[in-house]
């Protein structure tokens, strides 16, 4: 596993300097949330191309990380298209009068050794011994996941293309039940994959990566800040948070809002 977790680091690293090249090009810095999905993607083929583990998992958590990665790569970038830079990135060239050198360290190498640490249960599959009990179980955990994210990505998506809904809050489908469907989604498919290395003790020992992403989505990716500038945006935002389980998929109830 030695040579696929080096080559996954070295496409990283290279997924993150073309990326923050474009940025530097486009003068904004967005850019690296876009990449986020297609750089797994980069990792997991990249990985599969020097593992020899048995072909049923190694092309099976390939294909997974493939998909998943270039939905979620193609989605940000429309999602993206015509927006105005991202308020977290934003906030931080402003205050620096040169921003380029710290956006590289504190936002692309960081973003890149993330993504090179949450990978390594696609790196550890692709030296598995079978998909076995736990590898369909796994299957079926990041079907769950990337049915949820997609959903609730494109429930989000319509919601916002309506302009009778300028201004309101979707409470609807999956967001009736989480105020964040796709990043529970997004954690479910880590989990799934992570399943899928354990046939290996090396690969149920890559545990701390799923945990890394969890934590991330749960409590970080800006989402205090985002659901902050909800609040102070959509009165309506705090009543939802009231009611509405932050992360894990629960009936709507009072209680909710600390989960």
């Amino acid at each position: 596993m030695g040579a696929g977790a080096a080559v996954a680091g070295g496409a990283s690293l290279l997924g993150v300097l073309v990326t923050f090249a474009v940025a530097l090009a486009r003068r904004r810095y967005d850019t690296i949330d876009t990449f986020w999905g297609p750089g797994f993607a980069l990792v997991a083929v990249a990985g599969a191309v020097v593992a020899d583990g048995d072909p049923s998992v190694r092309w099976t958590v390939t294909v997974l990380t493939v998909v998943w990665g270039v939905r979620l790569g193609v989605h940000l970038h429309l999602r993206n298209q015509g927006r105005p830079e991202d308020p977290r990135y934003a906030r931080m060239v402003e205050r620096s009068a040169n921003p380029a050198p710290r956006m590289f360290v504190r936002v692309y190498l960081f973003q890149g050794l993330v993504l090179w640490f949450v990978s390594l249960p696609v790196v550890a599959a692709q030296y598995g011994t079978g998909l076995g009990v736990l590898g369909w179980a796994g299957i079926a955990v990041w079907l769950v996941g990337f049915v949820f994210e997609t959903v609730g990505d494109e429930q989000l998506r319509r919601f916002r293309a309506d302009p009778a809904n300028r201004g309101k809050v979707l409470a609807t489908g999956l967001w009736r039940y989480t105020r964040h469907p796709n990043y529970f989604g997004d954690a479910c498919v880590w989990w799934g994959l992570y399943l899928l290395a354990c046939s290996t003790w090396i690969g149920a020992a890559t545990v701390l990566s799923p945990v890394v992403m969890t934590a991330t989505l749960a409590r970080g990716t800006g989402k205090p800040m985002l659901e902050k500038d909800l609040m102070r945006s959509k009165p309506a935002y705090a009543d939802y948070v009231e009611r509405t389980s932050g992360f894990l998929p629960l009936p709507p109830t009072r209680r909710s809002a600390r989960r």
